[in-house]
């Protein structure tokens, strides 16, 4: 195990990643792991940090979801959280080591100082520096380090858009004091230049002061990054499932499974796949969409709406034409969407977060091809969507040319295709084989309480 991993949320940092990482290779050549977790960018950033990175860590969108997703990724028994804008001091590593040794402290952070040289800002640094040693509170410019058991311990960062730094800071400090090291990282001072120092310190002080009387953090960060919540509230995750009949549902799995067992797993998967594509959403608006073909009635679905999901019904005579009128109707809303099945275990959220940013980047059509030459995710964005419906068209659906056939459709009508990395999915007694026996359970136990009888 690396005594320190350095994780470094990024998103859209094709202009800085470079010299970022270049400023960490000393690290590195000491031992210390760096992890770039970035949040589906689109211009070139994670291709450009893989050389000069240990691992690059896909995950969806924020701050805290990044850096949860690095720290799972991580191998280092101590944790430092690095915002992009940040630098940290020479001899950081050694300094949080030892600290760390010295003081029996589980966790802490630097001092900062805004690299601005306007007299202001000196005053501004010293009241965030005292502050913090006042309150036992860190920002995430003061790179927050941790101890991996413990950061467990407290759960991570919670999932909030906002706020992220001051929640982990209040779980932190009820394990252990901070380890307050005078030694400053220096941080852009960039929001403060661009938005006045005394504008920024009141929006700043506005924001804590709302958190704390208990504000939704989602309310608070769609003011303060309204660039990302565009961007977000652009997307849409569409989900296909049938009402988990026995006998109408994953019938090629029955035998070796029952009917009902079919049905089941069927019904465990479903949830499994909603849970998987359901993050948080700013004012609770629903972002996934389940479409559904049976009865939108069933207990099954009803239960997935109360987490929020909209519920619709497959509108078509073939699969085909139903994809097609889905995808239709989101991108009469949005600007991309991806549609998803529930017979993929291996496809996450991280998947998704990848095809959305391939649309983003100017793809038409991007797939997810399946093992047995299907397709376990397809996506559009709203340029494509007039030519859409003839990609589906008479493909020859359940059987191994389904993904062959759609290729050949979205050449011939020139749409930018893009593909991620195959998954298997699990249509097969073969594919049931090879599913892990505690997955597999864990399914069917989820799944049993929905089904009824034929």
């Amino acid at each position: 195990m690396e005594p320190l991993s350095i994780v470094v949320p990024v998103l859209e940092e094709a202009g800085g990643i470079v010299p970022l990482l270049e400023r960490l290779a000393p690290f590195r050549s000491r031992g210390v792991e760096v992890l770039v977790a970035d949040g589906g960018s689109v211009d070139g950033t994670p291709e450009l940090a893989a050389p000069l990175a240990d691992r690059v860590v896909r995950a969806r969108p924020g701050r805290a979801r990044q850096m949860n997703a690095g720290a799972r990724a991580a191998r280092g028994g101590v944790l430092l959280f690095l915002h992009a804008d940040t630098v940290l001091p020479a001899e950081a590593d050694r300094l949080v080591l030892d600290g760390l040794a010295a003081t029996g402290r589980a966790w802490g952070r630097f001092d900062v100082r805004l690299s601005g040289t306007a007299p202001a800002l000196r005053m501004v640094e010293t009241l965030m520096n005292l502050r913090s040693r006042w309150t036992g509170i860190a920002t995430g410019d003061q790179a927050i380090f941790v101890r991996r058991d413990v950061f467990e311990q407290v759960g991570g960062y919670p999932d909030m858009p906002l706020m992220e730094d001051v929640a982990l800071s209040a779980a932190l400090r009820r394990v252990s004091p901070p380890l307050c090291l005078r030694e400053r990282v220096v941080t852009s001072s960039r929001r403060w230049e661009t938005r006045g120092i005394a504008r920024t310190i009141v929006e700043m002080w506005r924001l804590r002061a709302a958190f704390a009387l208990g504000a939704s953090p989602w309310r608070l960060a769609r003011a303060y990054y309204p660039h990302l919540f565009d961007r977000l509230a652009a997307e849409r995750v569409l989900v296909f499932a049938k009402e988990p009949v026995p006998g109408r549902v994953k019938t090629r799995l029955a035998p070796p499974l029952s009917p009902e067992e079919a049905a089941a797993l069927h019904a465990g998967l479903v949830l499994d796949t909603v849970e998987r594509m359901l993050p948080p959403w700013p004012d609770g608006a629903p972002r996934v969409e389940l479409h559904v073909a049976g009865d939108v009635g069933h207990p099954l679905f009803a239960a997935i709406a109360e987490r929020g999901v909209d519920l619709l019904p497959q509108r078509g005579a073939d699969l085909g034409e139903r994809m097609a009128a889905a995808l239709d109707r989101a991108l009469g809303k949005v600007e991309r969407a991806v549609l998803v099945g529930t017979d993929c275990p291996a496809l996450s959220a991280d998947h998704v977060a990848r095809a959305l940013a391939r649309l983003a980047g100017g793809a038409d059509v991007v797939l997810v091809p399946a093992t047995d030459g299907g397709y376990v995710l397809v996506g559009a964005r709203r340029e494509a969507r007039d030519p859409l419906p003839g990609i589906f068209a008479g493909v020859p659906w359940g059987t191994d040319r389904v993904l062959e056939a759609t290729r050949e459709r979205c050449d011939a009508r020139g749409l930018a295709l893009a593909e991620l990395e195959p998954l298997p999915d699990l249509d097969r007694p073969e594919d049931l084989a090879a599913l892990e026996e505690e997955r597999r359970a864990a399914l069917l136990a989820r799944g049993r309480p929905f089904v009824r009888d034929a």
